[in-house]
Formats: C-alpha cells, structure tokens, sequence
C-alpha cells in the first residue's frame, strides 16, 4: 500500500512539473457588458464567455512549453441575432448569412520567458460563415462558427501556420 501511495505522489509531482512548463493563456473580458451581441439571459451570456475562454484555453496546448498568450476582448457579435422564444426552450439564434457574421475584436500579447515574441490587435470575423462547409455536418455546438473563425485566426497568427 505505501509504494502504491509512494508511486501515486511521485506521478503528482512529475504531473506537476510539467503543468508548470506548459503553455499558459489568459482570457480578459474587458467591458463584457458592451459587447455587441451575447445572449440576453445572464446564465447563457455567462455560458458563452467561459465557452470561448475554455476554447482559447484548448487551442492554446499547441504552443510551445512555456509560452503564455494573454487575451484581451473587447468585443463580441455573435453570428446570427437572437430571438425571444415562446417556448421552454428559451430563445434562439437566426443565422441568415447577410448582416450577421461572427466578429471578435482583441489585443494579444504572446511571450515566453519574460520576452514579447509576437503581440497586435486583431479583428477576427468571417463574412461567409453560413458558405462554408463544416467539416462535421451535423455540429450542433451553438459557437460553431465562433470556435472555427477563433481556430483559424489562432493557426494563422499565432501558430503562423497557414
């Protein structure tokens, strides 16, 4: 029993230490009550920024060790509108693929030992999201066009990969 205890604390301490030497981000909603488009009930508006948060956070396992990438949004507009729902099922969001494209609007800072490598502001949006083809057809995820359009922007500016 104490080497199975033994075993178990040294696999926690190595665990440990390469969580310490990973990759880290951080994701700062500044004036989120200005966005432009989140839903309107407190609970889905709060769902939505720790959804985008925690995709930031995903995306970010491919950086090097020991970079961190710090994110500061200042604004969301969700793809499509809402609409107020007559039923249990709360409110909807309309895509028609005119007016209604998603858009995020941030600075970024990525460094790695003390040392800016890259930083900037950015607009990421796609006007043709709903012309797309999703590569999972049937991807019901409600941020689907947000987390492919963030996808996209993350491998091209900060993986630079094409």
């Amino acid at each position: 029993m104490k080497s199975m205890v033994g075993k178990a604390a040294i696999a926690a301490v190595f665990a440990l230490a390469a969580n310490a030497a990973s990759a880290e981000v951080f994701v700062n909603y500044i004036n989120p009550e200005k966005f432009a488009d989140l839903p309107m009930d407190d609970w889905q508006r709060k769902k939505t920024l720790e959804d985008i948060a925690a995709y930031f956070t995903k995306l970010g396992d491919d950086l090097p060790k020991g970079q961190v990438l710090k994110l500061d949004v200042y604004n969301i507009d969700l793809s499509g509108q809402e609409v107020r729902g007559n039923r249990a099922g709360g409110d909807i969001r309309s895509r028609d693929g005119k007016n209604d494209w998603p858009l995020i609007e941030l600075q970024y800072s990525l460094s790695a030992n003390g040392q800016v490598l890259d930083s900037g502001d950015a607009k990421i949006s796609d006007v043709a999201y709903l012309q797309r083809i999703m590569k999972r057809a049937y991807e019901m995820d409600e941020l689907r066009f947000e987390k492919r359009m963030i996808q996209e922007w993350f491998k091209k500016t900060i993986l630079k990969k094409s």
